[in-house]
């Protein structure tokens, strides 16, 4: 039950733009972290206002990627493909303005500190 949030900063998205990355992201949460797509929530954002720079320059074009995910699930090469590929689909649908510090987190929180429906993800592994 992974959440993913981007966050961009640059040219409005078309529908088109943002229906790609809501389903290659979740396609990659599947098949490279083994997480069930039908429960794969993504939050593709744009801020209408916001200055963002990087190494305290404003830039164009900037993402930030993070996925949350339940600790321990994965191991480390699969969080460094899904980085390596998540980064080339942002270059693929931001183009050549998409600044090299682009960061895509994979955050990891507890089984008992999270969930959905109403239940944390460690009473869903207990009851298996």
């Amino acid at each position: 039950m992974p959440f993913i949030r981007i966050t961009a900063l640059g040219p409005m998205l078309t529908a088109g733009q943002i229906s790609r990355l809501n389903t290659e992201v979740t396609g990659l949460m599947e098949s490279v972290l083994g997480k069930v797509a039908e429960l794969t929530s993504v939050l593709v954002e744009q801020p209408e206002s916001a200055r963002w720079t990087i190494g305290g320059i404003a830039t164009p074009v900037a993402v930030h990627v993070d996925a949350t995910v339940t600790a321990g699930t994965n191991k480390p090469e699969q969080k460094a493909l899904f980085v390596e590929r998540t980064m080339t689909l942002l270059k693929n649908v931001f183009g050549p303005d998409l600044n090299p510090a682009t960061y895509v987190v994979v955050t990891e929180v507890p089984a008992n500190s999270w969930g959905y429906d109403g239940r944390t993800q460690e009473s869903r592994r207990l009851l298996v």
